[in-house]
C-alpha cells in the first residue's frame, strides 16, 4: 500500500518490490513521468528558442554581428548548466512535484522577456544578452526532473524511464525550431513575438498539472551533506566528462545549426533542415538506455563516440567539397549518435554507483546526485561548441578548426570510456560492474 501525507507525498515507496510495483507503483511512476516529460519538454523548448529566433534579427531590423548572434545562442546554454545544480539539489529539498510546479511558472520570465526584446525596436543588445540568460532557466528543468524520475522506478526499468523522460525533453528543442518559423512569417511580415507566446498557454497548463497530477517522494529528501560524498568519487566526474562529449554536443548542435546553416550555405532553407537533428536525436535516445541495458552502457557510449568522429570528418568534407547534402547527413549521424549516447551514459550513473554503495537507497541518493550534476557539466557542450565555432569563423573564416577540436574531444571520450569502464583490470577489480548495465 502506497502510504501519503498532505501535499501528495508518498512515505512508502518501494519499486524493487515486485509486487508493489504491480499494484501500484508502475502506475503512479508513469502518472509523474507524464506529467515530468510535459513540463521539461517546455523548458527545452524555451531554453533552444534563440537558436531559432536569433537567425531572424537582422531580418527583423535588429542589425547585430555573427559573432553577437552566436552568443546570443550560447548564453543560455552557459546559464541553463549553471542552473542544473541547484535544480537538482531542489528536487530533495522541496520535493519532485513542488519543483516541477515551481520550475515550470519560471517559464514565464524567459517568455515575457523574449517578446518585450523582439516587439521593441531599438531595444540595447545588452537587454537581448540579459534576456537569453533567463531562458537558461528552461536548462535547469531537465537536470531536476531526472533526478526525481530516477526515484520512480525500480533498476531493471530505469534505462527505459530515464531514456523516456530525457526523449520528451529534448524533443522540445526539435519542436521550437520547426514551429518557429511557422509562426514568425518571413520578410516584411515577420512578428517574432510569436515565438515565445506560442508557449505561454502551454507553459501556465504545465504548471498546473505538475501541482495537480505530479507526487513528491519521502525517499528523495535528502540534506547537503547526504548528496556530498557524490562529490569525492571520480566516477562523479569521469561521467560528467562523458557528458559534455554526448548530451553538450546534441545541446550544442543543436543551438549552433540554424545559424551554421545560414553561414555556410545560404542558398539553403534553413528553418525545416535545422529541426531534424534534433528531432531524430531526441528519438534515439530512449533507444540508447534500452541498448545500454542488454548490451552495457560503457560498450554502447565507446561506440557512439566512435561513429560521432566519423560524423564530424564527414561534415569537414562536406564544407571542403560545399556539399550540403552531405553536410545534412553528417549532422543526422552526429546527433543519432549523441541521442544514443545521452541514454547510455545516463544508464551508467546510477549502476555504477549501485555496484559500489552499501546500500540500495544511499546509491539511490548518490546517483540522483550525480545524475543531475552531469546534466549541469554536459550542458557546457551547448555553451563550448556554438562559441567554438564563433571563435573559428572570427579567426580563419571557417569551421575547420572547431570541428578538429571536436574530433580530438571524441577521441579523449573515447579513450576514458575504455579505460575507465572497459579494461580487463578494472571489471576484474569491480566485477559487479560487469553485471550491473555498465
Amino acid at each position: 500500500m502506497t502510504k501519503t501525507v498532505a501535499r501528495r507525498w508518498i512515505t512508502d515507496w518501494d519499486p524493487e518490490n515486485e509486487a508493489f510495483w504491480r499494484q501500484s507503483g508502475a502506475r503512479i511512476a508513469r502518472r509523474n513521468l507524464i506529467y515530468s516529460v510535459l513540463a521539461e519538454h517546455l523548458g527545452f523548448s524555451l531554453w533552444l528558442l534563440w537558436s531559432v529566433v536569433a537567425v531572424s534579427l537582422p531580418a527583423a531590423g535588429f542589425q547585430f554581428t555573427v559573432d553577437q548572434l552566436f552568443w546570443l545562442v550560447a548564453v543560455p546554454n552557459l546559464v541553463g548548466s549553471v542552473m542544473r545544480i541547484p535544480y537538482t539539489m531542489a528536487v530533495a529539498r522541496f520535493g519532485g512535484r513542488n519543483w516541477t510546479t515551481v520550475s515550470a511558472a519560471l517559464l514565464l520570465i524567459p517568455i515575457g522577456l523574449m517578446a518585450y526584446c523582439v516587439s521593441t525596436p531599438g531595444t540595447p543588445y545588452e537587454f537581448f544578452l540579459v534576456a537569453a540568460a533567463t531562458a537558461g532557466l528552461g536548462g535547469g528543468n531537465f537536470a531536476s526532473s531526472m533526478a526525481n524520475i530516477s526515484y520512480f522506478y525500480p533498476e531493471k526499468h530505469k534505462g527505459a524511464a530515464l531514456g523516456i523522460n530525457a526523449a520528451g525533453g529534448n524533443l522540445g528543442v526539435a519542436v521550437a525550431q520547426f514551429a518557429v518559423p511557422a509562426v514568425i512569417g518571413t520578410g516584411a511580415a515577420l512578428h517574432l513575438a510569436n515565438a515565445p507566446l506560442l508557449w505561454l498557454v502551454p507553459v501556465l497548463a504545465a504548471t498546473a498539472c505538475a501541482w495537480l497530477f505530479m507526487d513528491n517522494l519521502t525517499v528523495s529528501r535528502a540534506s547537503v551533506a547526504e548528496q556530498t560524498p557524490a562529490l569525492r568519487n571520480r566516477h562523479t566526474w569521469i561521467m560528467s566528462f562523458l557528458y559534455i562529449g554526448t548530451f553538450g554536443s546534441f545541446i550544442g548542435y543543436s543551438s549552433a545549426l540554424p545559424l551554421l546553416i545560414k553561414s555556410q550555405f545560404p542558398e539553403v532553407s534553413w528553418a525545416y533542415w535545422a529541426a531534424i537533428g534534433p528531432l531524430i536525436g531526441s528519438l534515439a535516445r530512449p533507444a540508447g538506455g534500452w541498448l545500454a541495458d542488454r548490451a552495457g552502457g560503457a560498450r554502447v557510449t565507446l561506440a557512439t563516440f566512435a561513429v560521432m568522429g566519423l560524423g564530424v570528418a564527414g561534415v569537414l568534407g562536406a564544407l571542403a567539397v560545399h556539399s550540403f547534402a552531405l553536410f545534412a547527413l553528417s549532422f543526422a549521424l552526429l546527433f543519432v549518435t549523441s541521442g544514443l549516447g545521452n541514454g547510455s551514459t545516463y544508464r551508467m550513473i546510477p549502476a555504477i554507483f549501485r555496484a559500489q554503495t552499501p546500500t540500495l537507497a544511499e546509491a539511490r541518493k548518490q546517483a540522483a546526485t550525480v545524475i543531475g550534476l552531469a546534466a549541469a557539466i554536459g550542458a557546457l557542450g551547448g555553451f563550448l561548441i556554438p562559441r567554438g565555432f564563433a571563435a573559428s569563423i572570427s579567426a580563419t573564416g571557417s569551421l575547420d578548426t572547431a570541428l578538429w577540436a571536436f574530433l580530438a574531444g571524441y577521441a579523449i571520450c573515447a579513450g576514458a570510456t575504455w579505460w575507465f569502464y572497459l579494461r580487463t583490470v578494472w571489471t576484474a577489480r569491480v566485477p559487479s560492474l560487469a553485471h550491473a548495465g555498465v
